[in-house]
């Protein structure tokens, strides 16, 4: 099966997706229309050859995709609200007046910046200061596995601390249909609901398996760059020493783990791969749930966007944003 150069992301009431030249939000609204915004994409290290090479490119996509990912999120949540707006004015038996918000460099900037921070302090620092508490410091392999097993332990109950709750339910489920609508054109099927359906909602390729590759690469390098600072030190670095070298080489950690998942994809039929990339297919039980043929509609439809496809045989109504 041949692994296309598409991916996506879950929004509210919505999916987005990317391909190698367009990105494509699809929401459905309540009145059962499904707005779709298109814009063209070009990544910076298609752009500058520098930023093209191996590692060097997975650490660009890394930001890349956590700037969109939050951009897309915004649309759908002012369309979200919006809707909101109108059913409120409709029950006054008002016109709702609306007016859609700009995206913000800046604040897009600082909202990148900030969730980037939050998401080092919990996942990065906190797991580092936590088996710092074991006393197994001087041990680089054996602090680094504590720390590595207490970050994805922290993260596994987060994911299925928040899919407790019933929004994030429906977010899951159009994660899933972001999945079963990319299986479906990967393997030539007819792109509609009745197929999309028919494949699984589990994905190589997807974020969640990304995290545990991080997770486990991070283990192996950071337990080397501990290990030499105890031999030209002779002692174990302390706690903000660690966390400074750990973050210094975050972008390495972050680019080799994006080739490795890439690889992933490619490889997903050997043997060795299924066991590297099962962990991240298990933890997908969480993070995706079955979706209905209505939302396995508005993936499809961000996913046909996303690729220029304007002969759709979803017969669903939509409307195109500018």
């Amino acid at each position: 099966m041949p692994d296309m150069n598409v991916g996506g992301q879950a929004v509210i009431e919505g999916v987005m997706m990317r391909s190698k030249d367009k990105i494509a939000t699809a929401v459905r609204v309540p009145d059962g229309q499904i707005m779709v915004k298109t814009e063209d994409y070009r990544s910076l290290s298609s752009r500058y050859k520098l930023l093209n090479v191996p590692i060097v490119r997975g650490a660009v996509v890394f930001v890349e995709m956590l700037v969109i990912g939050i951009r897309t999120l915004n649309f759908s949540a002012d369309i979200a609200m919006k809707e909101a707006e109108k059913e409120e004015a409709a029950k006054k038996g008002e016109a709702a007046d609306h007016k859609p918000r700009k995206t913000n460099a800046l604040w897009l900037g600082l909202t990148v910046l900030f969730a980037m921070a939050l998401g080092i302090f919990i996942f990065f620092f906190l797991p580092l200061a936590i088996a710092t508490l074991f006393k197994v410091d001087r041990n680089a392999v054996w602090f680094n596995l504590a720390a590595g097993g207490i970050r994805l332990t922290m993260f596994v109950l987060y994911v299925w601390g928040i899919s407790l709750f019933g929004e994030f339910k429906r977010i899951f489920q159009f994660h899933g249909a972001e999945h079963k609508s990319i299986y479906t054109y990967e393997m030539g099927d007819e792109l509609i609901p009745e197929r999309a359906a028919c494949h699984p909602r589990f994905h190589p390729r997807c974020g969640t398996s990304f995290i545990f590759i991080v997770a486990f690469f991070a283990i192996i390098l950071y337990a080397v760059s501990d290990s030499i600072y105890a031999i030209h030190t002779g002692h174990p670095p302390q706690l903000l020493t660690r966390f400074a070298m750990h973050f210094t080489l975050l972008p390495l950690v972050a680019g080799t783990s994006y080739e490795l998942l890439k690889l992933s994809g490619k490889t997903r039929h050997n043997k060795l791969t299924q066991i590297v990339i099962a962990p991240g297919l298990w933890l997908q039980r969480i993070t995706t749930k079955e979706p209905s043929m209505d939302q396995l509609e508005v993936a499809i439809v961000a996913l046909e966007a996303s690729l220029g496809i304007t002969e759709s045989k979803i017969p669903a109504k939509r409307t195109a944003l500018s």
